[in-house]
Parts: C-alpha cells; structure tokens; sequence
C-alpha cells in the first residue's frame, strides 16, 4: 500500500477527527426522523449528511461523465440518461466509496448486513434506505435480489458493488452476475461507474480498506493525507432486450459493466460533468 506524498499537520488531521465525529453523532437523531418518513426525505438526508461527512475528512469529488462501451455485444444497447429506476454499478476500494456515491447521486445502497449491526453506522445506512444482502446465506439471496428489484420499480437508483470485496484501487476484481438480475427483473438499465483516489495527479492507494486493515487505521491514514481527491467517472447506462434468456443477460451486462469500469480505472481522461 502506497504511503501518502503530502501529510496534513496535526492540527489539521485532529480537526478532521472531531469533524467526522460530529457529523456522524449529529445523523443519528435525523436518521431516525428520515427511517419515518418518505424515500424523498430519506435521500435528501442521506446525501446531505454523506457531503458533510466527505467534507469534514477532508476530501473533493470530481464527478465525470465517460463515453459508451458496449463491446460489440448485439445483445445490449447503451441508453440515454433519464428518469426511473437504475442499477449503479462500480469497483470498491474503500469503506469511503457509498459515502462518495451517496453524497452526488440520489440513491440507496446496497450493503452486506453486517452493517446493519454496527452501532451508529448501523442506524444512519438504515435511515438512509439501504438495502442489506447476506453474502454468507446463499439462501437469502434471492430475497435480496428481489428486494433490490423491488426499489428499482418504484424509480430508485440503487448503488451496488459486485466485486463483492475491496481492492487496492490499482487493480479490480470481476464483477459477480447475481445483483444483475434485479435490473433484468425490473427492466431497468445498468450504469457503471469508476473510482479512483488520487493526490495531486498520483494515484492513492492510501484510502483502500483491504486485507486485515482495520476501519480506523483506515480512517487515519484518510485523514492525514493532504489533497485528496476522488474521481468517480459516470458511464452511459446498458441494458438487454426484455425476453433475453436471463443467465446469458446476466453475463452480458456483467460482463460490459466490468469492461467499463475497468477501462476507467486504468485510465480516465472524460469529461467532466457540469457543475
């Protein structure tokens, strides 16, 4: 793992600290509040407090828009940007990647249920409308789907991460086809998305959560580095004819998904989106 160029003073990392931990305490009566009430209210809340929370660690978004890439297939179609529900799709680095996501785009996360136990963070994903999935419990999965395949109909956004793991940041893993499934069921496209961290113009693996790292040496290694940005490059959304047998769409769109995405993790020159 790369160690961080820039390093933020004491003070600075201190302050980072304290702000992180304000927001987070400060959510959990709103998470309530929002738990109560309508998916609009739940998404405002969510993306309000993921952009404090983003802002007090210290870190800029840089939110991009990536060209179509459909690999030739003849079975899927790039689309058009629009209204309803969509399965937002990426590479997972770190435990930061759904606060990002969640801080410029209106949607609900999908998260392994562990997290649903943690004191606090537990609440506050909860507040916000994530959806849980069990990855231990091959027998759950289909509700879990079904679930996901649910709030895509009722016109949500759902962000899901299908390697199922968090890698450096530097390399990705293959993309599991099951979540898929939700967006062929409800007939809606999927959107890729990359992420990638960086200080200054270098690469950062610094933010990345894998192995046996823990959550707070994660967390402070975050805090102290000095200028970092993440780059989160939004691509076209795809999707398969209706009546495409659905293992064979399942390993399409997973397939062009990760091409996607992988091509934008190498590299990323698109254009930025307005702001």
């Amino acid at each position: 793992m790369d160690q961080p160029g820039a390093v933020a003073g004491p003070l600075r990392r201190a302050a980072r600290v304290l702000g992180a931990l304000a927001v987070i305490v400060s959510g959990i009566p709103l998470a309530l509040v929002a738990r109560l009430s309508g998916t609009a209210v739940r998404k405002r809340f969510t993306m309000a407090w993921s952009r404090m929370l983003i802002r007090a660690l210290g870190i800029k978004i840089e939110a991009r828009r990536g060209f179509a890439f459909v690999g030739g297939s003849l079975e899927a179609r790039a689309v058009p940007e629009g209204e309803g529900g969509t399965l937002l799709v990426g590479n997972h680095i770190s435990w930061l990647d759904p606060i990002v996501i969640a801080a410029i785009t209106p949607c609900r996360l999908l998260a392994k249920s562990e997290i649903a136990e943690w004191p606090i963070i537990g609440a506050l994903a909860t507040g916000g409308g994530a959806l849980f999935i069990d990855r231990n419990r091959l027998s759950a999965l289909p509700q879990a789907i079904d679930a996901v395949a649910a709030a895509l109909r009722d016109g949500d956004t759902v962000c899901a991460f299908p390697e199922g793991t968090t890698w450096c940041g530097r390399e990705m893993g293959t993309f599991r086809r099951a979540v898929f499934q939700a967006a062929i069921d409800a007939g809606v496209p999927v959107r890729p998305m990359a992420l990638r961290f960086r200080q200054g113009e270098e690469l950062s693996t610094g933010p990345s959560y894998v192995g046996d790292d823990s959550l707070i040496a994660s967390i402070m290694r975050v805090v102290a580095i000095k200028g970092l940005v993440v780059e989160v490059t939004f691509f076209p959304g795809v999707q398969v004819p209706r009546g495409c047998e659905p293992r064979r769409a399942r390993k399409t769109l997973a397939r062009i998904a990760e091409a996607q995405v992988r091509a934008g993790v190498v590299e990323t020159r698109p254009q930025s989106l307005a702001a």
